[in-house]
């Protein structure tokens, strides 16, 4: 296989010169532009995979050489490295088409692991990606209550739910064990089984990680009959005392990349999904894991 051409588009000589010494010892062949003119002739020559495009340059800068690139090349990917970014040139430059945002300083590590990724999905033809949308549980499916419905009443929720589910046959794909809480229209929490079975214990073992104290011996021998005592206390409480904190929230358009940082990162297994700041759906951990099969699956 070819080695991958990278252009370095960025006004500052030195940072040219020892961003391509970095990525010519790393495998890539590299072409230098000074600015955005320079790059759309370098485009009449060659045909590099990734351009690396800095924002601010005289001349023609990044945002007004990114769409005439991608209009020379469709299949060149542009990834903006600039020390003067924030979250709307970001989103800007997403909607014109570039492959990714980086910004300066940016670790070595990760700016060849992003050029490498830019190279393989240009070159595999990879399916499209499905969107949050397509994989969510829509929030009209999922079992919800409000934070002052008792413990009872969530579970009687849940149950209906899950019979519904097993009735039309969905319980693999879209049955769930959780209720969303809300408090109103606001999303506040997550009640989980995990959240149920530590709600039972009662307040001088919630505390215990390791052996039992001293004055607790013995004591595990005698405690039968504790478990549904334990039960009937909880059957009244309200739901918002016992839940986990709300779930991450995603916006409707992100990547299913996001969604996956986000369960590792704040060790969750489920994200609300938002639009125009309403709750539209859930993504579980589980619907990774089915679009992670599906495609692994479908490969010949």
């Amino acid at each position: 296989m070819s080695r991958p051409h990278v252009v370095v588009a960025d006004d500052e000589a030195r940072f040219r010169e020892n961003t391509a010494k970095i990525l010519q010892h790393r495998g890539f062949v590299v072409s230098l532009a000074k600015n955005g003119e320079e790059v759309l002739d370098l485009l009449q020559t060659v045909s590099p995979e990734v351009v690396l495009l800095d924002v601010k340059m005289p001349g023609l800068n990044g945002d007004e050489a990114l769409p005439r690139i991608l209009a020379m090349k469709p299949g060149c990917k542009v990834i903006v490295l600039t020390g003067h970014g924030d979250q709307t040139a970001a989103r800007k430059a997403l909607e014109s088409g570039a492959f990714d945002y980086l910004c300066k300083p940016c670790d070595v590590h990760i700016l060849a692991s992003r050029i490498h990724e830019a190279v393989g999905i240009g070159r595999n033809g990879l399916e499209r990606e499905k969107t949050i949308i397509e994989i969510m549980i829509p929030i009209d499916e999922y079992t919800c209550v409000q934070s002052s419905n008792t413990v009872r009443e969530g579970i009687a929720k849940l149950k209906l739910a899950s019979e519904s589910f097993i009735s039309s046959g969905l319980i693999m794909e879209s049955g769930h064990r959780a209720l969303l809480v809300f408090d109103g229209q606001e999303l506040v929490g997550v009640l989980t089984m995990r959240n149920l079975i530590q709600a039972i214990l009662p307040e001088y073992l919630k505390t215990q990680h390791g052996p039992l104290p001293l004055g607790l011996k013995y004591s595990s021998l005698f405690w039968s009959g504790l478990f549904n005592y334990q039960v009937k206390a909880l059957e009244s409480r309200h739901v918002g005392e016992i839940m986990n904190p709300r779930p991450p929230v995603v916006n409707f358009s992100e990547s299913l990349m996001q969604v996956a940082y986000l369960l590792c990162e704040e060790n969750r297994r489920r994200v609300a999904v938002e639009r125009e700041g309403k709750i539209i759906g859930v993504v579980r951990e589980q619907e990774l894991f089915h679009e992670i099969s599906r495609q692994i699956s479908s490969r010949t």
